[in-house]
């Protein structure tokens, strides 16, 4: 655990995840009612007596509940175990929220105004209900019979839970990549229920390469004997082996060509020249990926990865709300926009947040969007934290 003596200034301190029971059912796209919903948050700063200070911030497929301070419970392995994460945190980063640069007093979202919220995702694995959540019907693991959920069925899940708090109405609505779209459904499904969304990272609709990619993934996973079907809870084994190469194949579209020359190169890992090896790593780009898997999967739940995957593969605002216009799918938002977008994303490429940007403005809606030059590909949204701040903190004052 980190001494408070280290923690840097602006931190929210040591926060500890809550657990909250969601009254009613959730009614899901797929037709079917989920009930009982657990839903895993932090708070982070002062609710306002009018309730009208609330930010909500949404994590991308592999965050979690947990956004900033210093964790009061031990994790079992970071959500700051990206690129770059030891030369960004040092020692400090175990227990670190995975925003925590951007939370805080002083910060993007500054905690001195604003009272900012965090959840863990409908689906999740870290204290939301998800598949390895236990069905009460069954008294075991819902597994397989976990339903697919959507992006919008997220959304709706925050929503249930914002209401359960007595909180009506947001000041903004944030997050970077899946996170991202989450932030744009609230614009969509709850108009006149957000004052600002702040999109980082994000796209209305992933492009075919990247809904490749993600399929891949998904291969690795089930055509691991370990995952047996999605039912492995409680068999002793468990698919790491396909988790873990889908750790490394989504891993390798978060960064970009560039970024992998510069930290890697074609530098030898263990020896001075080849030791003629398939098995092993010979590379230290080879290396790394390999520490990538084997920290994600001690983390993570495999059909967690599955639902998560599939729900921002289905995400589609054109097709979902405009019959396949995105400006059509746009026109009854109202909250002021900020789009985010990266020089080297080619997960999340710029040219998707100028789509919504022109869409926006070609429907006479409050927007502005900047382009940072950074070459850390999709990650750049946790890694370019100090560039973001000034252009959040002025967007957020100018509401």
């Amino acid at each position: 655990m980190v001494p408070a003596s280290t923690l840097a200034a602006g931190s929210v301190g040591r926060v500890e995840t809550r657990y909250l029971d969601l009254p009613e059912p959730v009614r899901l796209d797929c037709g079917r009612e989920l009930h009982p919903v657990r839903v895993a948050y932090e708070t982070y700063g002062t609710l306002s007596p009018q309730r009208d200070n609330v930010i909500l911030v949404c994590h991308a497929l592999s965050g979690d509940a947990h956004a900033a301070g210093v964790s009061t419970v031990r994790p079992e392995a970071s959500t700051r175990d990206g690129f770059r994460a030891e030369d960004r945190d040092g020692a400090v980063g175990e227990g670190l929220g995975w925003w925590d640069g951007m939370i805080g007093a002083g910060k993007a979202f500054d905690t001195d105004r604003f009272f900012v919220v965090s959840t863990n995702l409908l689906g999740g694995c870290r204290g939301t209900t998800g598949p390895s959540s236990i069905d009460p019907a069954t008294g075991r693991p819902y597994g397989s019979d976990f339903p697919v959920i959507t992006v919008a069925d997220m959304v709706r899940t925050e929503r249930a839970f914002l209401d359960a708090l007595g909180i009506e109405r947001l000041a903004a609505v944030a997050g970077g990549s899946l996170g991202g779209m989450q932030a744009l459904e609230w614009a969509v499904l709850y108009p006149d229920q957000v004052d600002a969304i702040v999109v980082i990272a994000s796209t209305h609709a992933l492009h075919p390469q990247g809904m490749a990619w993600n399929a891949i993934a998904r291969e690795a996973i089930t055509r691991d004997p370990a995952w047996q079907g999605g039912d492995y809870y409680g068999t002793g084994r468990t698919p790491d082996a396909g988790m873990g190469v889908a750790r490394m194949v989504g891993h390798v579209t978060y960064l970009s060509a560039p970024a992998l020359h510069d930290k890697f190169g074609r530098r030898l890992q263990f020896a001075d020249d080849l030791r003629y090896t398939v098995t092993e790593p010979e590379f230290e780009v080879e290396s790394y990926l390999r520490h990538q898997a084997d920290s994600f999967v001690k983390r993570f739940d495999a059909n967690t990865y599955l639902t998560m995957s599939r729900a921002l593969t289905y995400f589609d605002l054109a097709r979902q709300y405009g019959g396949g216009s995105l400006t059509r799918a746009l026109e009854g938002v109202s909250a002021r926009t900020l789009l985010i977008t990266f020089s080297s994303d080619w997960l999340y490429s710029p040219s998707a947040s100028e789509e919504i940007d022109d869409a926006l403005r070609a429907l006479g809606k409050p927007t502005e969007l900047h382009l940072i030059d950074a070459p850390y590909g999709h990650d750049c949204f946790l890694l370019e934290e100090e560039r973001q701040t000034p252009i959040v903190r002025r967007f957020l004052a100018g509401g």
